[in-house]
């Protein structure tokens, strides 16, 4: 606005444009402030924030070696095959230094050494010729059954498909990589339509299969969940994790909100809940178990950021409760609610003291806030102290994410939510990726 401009203004109208200008240069010189302080901020990194360990910055390989004496260790050597497909004894017909003629009775000792390969692998083909024909009796004709597990149609069998989807979810093989794999490893010709559709017919039984595991995690008293960014038909979308002791259940959802859990729990509410502070992970539960591993990063973030009043014994506290999680399983009941009661007269005792800088002190006010939610694993022995478990879950979906791209359609997003349901529970039962998804493909579809 010009010179001519203002003083064709009146003088209220004046004293409003004034008023509008200086109430922007405070905002701005808030905004500034507010910049300056973050310089003097020590940087995030996977030591004191939620940073990702791929994202932190990593010592050159000399200066690692430097820092790290790596420390000697006994020789290791690999054990001989408890059951051997085959032995093949060898034996000197004679003497290499003289030439004399040798039997087996004069070659009493032995070395024994395993001989590893792989057999030339190729799909089996098996021929159905189903036989048809007319009745002389009635006269009517009629046509042979179908064998078992080799019904027309799609020519590729369970085995396939178990091992299709093994390869696409586990090891995050696209369809082209994954139709020249099959052709280069296995000799097996199929196109990428026929992977997807290979994929398609196995949605049902995995489906079914997922929400069994997600009924089971619902009816447990103790429930850690988590989520993950993720992509469906190029947007944003979110993977969660709910798991249990015994089963894992995972789902990708276009919200990250608190509804996503609701749906999920479907008016069941477990006794403790283990989860971050992430707001949507609150009030799901009658109780509550923080995860003590991003509140330690917290404590060293507000150490690194310059408090020295309230950070460091809040973070030995913690890592004292943590030290008696590991001991749990020894220790008695009474035991455990004196260390309890410990905890928390320590904790007191350090809220009482002011943190001398604003990281501390907003991590004094984040810890009051959830404070009755920090030692509930101490008397409970079903309690995690960390949720780390579910962070495990979500691993694999950042590799696939990270390889893939994400999910070019919901269905296929919603294929790999219930293969991961399926495979991770396989693993808290010691059941390989590939045997599980047997197992869960092996169930027939209500659809059946």
């Amino acid at each position: 606005m010009n010179r001519e401009a203002l003083g064709q203004l009146s003088k209220d109208d004046l004293i409003a444009l004034v008023l509008a200008q200086a109430a922007q240069a405070e905002a701005l010189a808030k905004r500034v402030a507010e910049l300056e302080a973050k310089l003097g901020q020590p940087p995030k990194t996977p030591d004191n924030s939620s940073t990702p360990p791929s994202e932190g910055w990593k010592p050159n390989r000399a200066e690692r070696r430097a820092a790290q004496k790596r420390k000697g260790r006994p020789g290791t050597f690999r054990k001989l095959a408890a059951a051997p497909d085959r032995i093949v004894s060898s034996v000197a017909e004679a003497c290499p230094h003289c030439a004399h003629a040798l039997g087996a009775a004069d070659q009493p000792g032995f070395h024994a050494y395993d001989h590893i390969d792989l057999p030339p692998i190729r799909p089996v083909v098996t021929r159905v010729h189903r036989h048809r024909g007319v009745c002389p009796a009635c006269r009517r004709g009629f046509s042979a059954p179908v064998p078992d597990g080799m019904a027309p149609g799609s020519p590729f069998g369970p085995g396939i498909t178990a091992l299709i989807l093994h390869l696409h979810v586990t090891q995050a093989i696209g369809f082209e990589r994954l139709k020249r794999l099959l052709a280069e490893l296995f000799g097996l010709t199929i196109s990428e339509g026929a992977i997807a559709n290979v994929l398609a017919r196995a949605a049902a039984a995995l489906g079914a299969a997922a929400e069994a595991l997600a009924a089971e995690v619902r009816a447990s008293p103790v429930i850690a969940s988590d989520e993950t960014s993720a992509r469906v038909s190029g947007r944003n979308w979110w993977q969660w994790v709910w798991l249990s002791s015994t089963a894992v259940y995972h789902t990708i959802q276009p919200s990250r909100a608190a509804a996503v859990v609701a749906d999920f729990l479907g008016g069941a509410r477990p006794e403790i809940w283990v989860a971050d502070r992430y707001a949507a992970q609150n009030g799901h539960a009658a109780e509550r178990q923080i995860c003590l591993a991003h509140i330690l990063r917290d404590a060293q973030y507000a150490i690194d950021a310059g408090d020295h009043a309230f950070a460091p014994g809040f973070r030995r506290l913690i890592l004292r409760a943590v030290a008696v999680g590991r001991r749990r399983d020894a220790l008695k009941d009474t035991t455990l609610t004196q260390y309890q009661a410990d905890l928390d007269r320590r904790l007191d005792k350090l809220l009482a003291q002011p943190p001398t800088t604003p990281e501390g002190r907003k991590l004094a006010r984040g810890v009051r806030k959830c404070r009755a939610d920090l030692f509930r694993f101490v008397t409970r022995r079903d309690v995690p102290y960390t949720n780390n478990a579910s962070e495990r879950a979500l691993r694999p979906a950042v590799i696939f994410r990270k390889v893939t791209g994400g999910f070019r359609s919901q269905w296929g997003a919603n294929l790999y939510a219930a293969a991961q349901s399926v495979i991770a529970t396989g693993r808290l039962h010691n059941i390989s990726p590939l045997n599980a998804i047997q197992n869960a493909i092996a169930i027939p579809s209500p659809a059946a």
